[in-house]
């Protein structure tokens, strides 16, 4: 009688092959755990988001509140209040000031589009640059000046289409503000509520971490400050010089919109051109000219000099965190990328590479 390979099996042989399969109830609940987790920040990933743009606006009023009381002598949450003031009443005073320009100068862009579009066309069918591009859409089956009217009402789609957010994001904006408020003014409270939820034994490490976190994300908002400070002033003299209309508006959103990563620079560049594409091509190829040299100055110069003792982020991953929480949130991942990877950097290396794997890290 032959025997097949299941019956040459032993009872401890069966006994050892289940105990190697059989999965702790911990460790089950544990992974079900995290996937929950998972999920539920995915689903309010919008409002984690927004406690996290909160939580910088807050570090931001407390610093101006720091500085106020060093002066001053200022008791701290009155220091925060009239911190948050100034702010909107600079905000409130430059939208005044400029306010009536920029319908006068916008009305006047919308009139003149249709000649400048005409010294588009007439500069294609002249330059040697132009042509060359004229005949490469020639190749495919169009010309330039079709190509370009054919692509118009797909770009004032886009145009209607982001004008009917701009509620939403004001009220989005009102809701972080006066979240960043309430933060500020009590944010021992806050930080205290949230290390109660750490056990006893890791409660200590925690809070050095928080701190950690806390005080990077401030020299990180404050080399940013000074950098988008810089890049304004540079973009609004250089208008200015060039005779652009609205200049010092301009170099305001110029340094405003530096604070998103990669992109920030092409959303400050291309009001900017089609101010100047009133007043002629040439004057449009000098903007794009200025608006490249400045960015060339900030990118290699002024930023690595900041970054020396505010944040030291790498620059490789600094543009996968661009593409990566762009990809998860769309624009409000991408303007709050370089903060969330900053804090990702610093949790990772104190509790993973130090707590559990025991590396010591330098400060």
């Amino acid at each position: 009688m032959t025997t097949s390979p299941r019956d040459t099996h032993e009872p401890g042989d069966a006994a050892g092959l289940s105990r190697r399969h059989n999965v702790p109830f911990a460790t089950i609940i544990a992974v079900f755990a995290i996937a929950a987790l998972m999920a539920a920040i995915w689903m309010w990933s919008h409002v984690l988001l927004m406690a996290f743009a909160a939580i910088l606006v807050a570090i931001a009023l407390r610093g101006g509140a720091t500085l106020l009381h060093r002066w001053t002598g200022l008791g701290f949450k009155p220091g925060v209040l009239i911190t948050a003031l100034v702010a909107v009443a600079v905000i409130v005073a430059a939208f005044g000031a400029a306010g009536p320009s920029v319908s006068r100068q916008f009305n006047q862009l919308l009139s003149s589009l249709p000649e400048a579009w005409q010294q588009v066309n007439d500069w294609l069918g002249n330059s040697s640059i132009g042509q060359f591009i004229e005949r490469r859409i020639d190749a495919g089956g169009g010309s330039a000046p079709e190509a370009a009217t054919g692509s118009l009402p797909s770009v004032f789609g886009y145009l209607t289409g982001t004008i009917t957010t701009v509620f939403g994001v004001l009220a989005d904006l009102v809701l972080m503000l006066t979240i960043a408020i309430f933060l500020a003014l009590d944010g021992p409270t806050y930080r205290g509520g949230f290390l109660h939820l750490v056990p006893l034994s890791y409660r200590d490490r925690a809070g050095r971490v928080v701190d950690e976190c806390g005080s990077a994300l401030g020299r990180w908002m404050g080399g940013q400050a000074l950098d988008m400070l810089i890049v304004a002033l540079l973009t609004g003299a250089g208008l200015w010089l060039l005779g652009v209309p609205l200049a010092l508006v301009l170099g305001l959103i110029a340094g405003l919109t530096n604070i998103i990563p990669v992109i920030g620079p092409f959303m400050s560049g291309i009001p900017a051109v089609m101010f100047a594409l009133t007043q002629g091509v040439d004057q449009a190829l000098y903007v794009t000219l200025l608006f490249l040299v400045i960015q060339q100055i900030e990118g290699n110069v002024l930023m690595p000099m900041i970054q020396q003792s505010a944040a030291n982020l790498p620059p490789v991953l600094t543009v996968l965190a661009i593409v990566a929480f762009g990809g998860m949130f769309g624009l409000f991942g991408v303007i709050l990328a370089t903060p969330l990877l900053l804090v990702s950097i610093i949790l990772v290396k104190r509790l993973y590479v130090e707590d559990v794997l025991g590396d010591r890290l330098s400060k």
